[in-house]
């Protein structure tokens, strides 16, 4: 199966959300327009998927969450892996909590656009209408789809090495330290048990991203 080949699981409208499955979730600004301009944007929002990743009995403050790191309250998902562009976002989720991806990206939703508003003195809303969610069936698709969401500042031409990309889950995967870019909470172990060393998941990601600039290139011609 060709994972850049990817309408296979663009869904027209999203399945149930059910507590323990997993998930590619994806949305962009309205009109295509960038969510994220400047390092502070990337940051914030990775600030925000872990303030909001946990369900929490009683407020606490950012800040508190993200000193927590879990300790308070129960999650609502659990992230496996994830890709911020300049005009959308991937995550790859497993959903823990009744309902708990949909309140988690709402949440999100709502908090990072009130953020970029303030920031840009704009109005109105910043995603393109209701997240889109397409269901893991299979151990290879959910590799594939990893490697589809790691792959994507490769083949847009953003990096020309994916470890000089700071927004994206890629880095924790090939490293053994935390991506420095980034403070949220992420569980690389499920998907890199499928692989006998961390260079093995390098090597299955960087082996499709001739083909993935190839379609990239395609994509854009059909535009013109």
């Amino acid at each position: 199966m060709d994972f850049l080949v990817y309408n296979w699981c663009m869904p027209r409208r999203n399945p149930p959300l059910v507590q323990n499955e997993i998930y590619h979730i994806f949305n962009r600004g309205v009109e295509k327009r960038n969510i994220f301009s400047g390092e502070g944007g990337y940051k914030h929002f990775l600030e925000t998927l872990e303030h909001y990743r946990v369900k929490t009995p009683v407020k606490h403050s950012k800040k508190t969450l993200l000193k927590a790191r879990g300790a308070v309250g129960l999650p609502e998902v659990e992230i496996l892996c994830y890709c911020l562009m300049p005009n959308h976002f991937h995550l790859l989720l497993r959903q823990i909590s009744n309902n708990g991806t949909a309140t988690f990206i709402g949440r999100i939703a709502n908090s990072y656009t009130k953020y970029f508003n303030t920031k840009y003195e704009r109005v109105g809303p910043l995603f393109q209408g209701t997240f889109k969610a397409v269901r893991i069936e299979t151990d290879d698709q959910l590799l594939h789809v990893s490697r589809y969401i790691h792959l994507n500042p490769l083949v847009s031409g953003l990096v020309d090495s994916l470890k000089k990309y700071l927004w994206s889950s890629h880095p924790e995967y090939i490293n053994e330290v935390q991506n420095e870019g980034s403070q949220l909470k992420i569980n690389t172990e499920k998907i890199l048990s499928y692989f006998h060393s961390k260079k093995n998941y390098e090597n299955f990601v960087l082996n499709q991203a001739d083909y993935g600039r190839s379609l990239e290139e395609l994509k854009y011609h059909k535009l013109d």
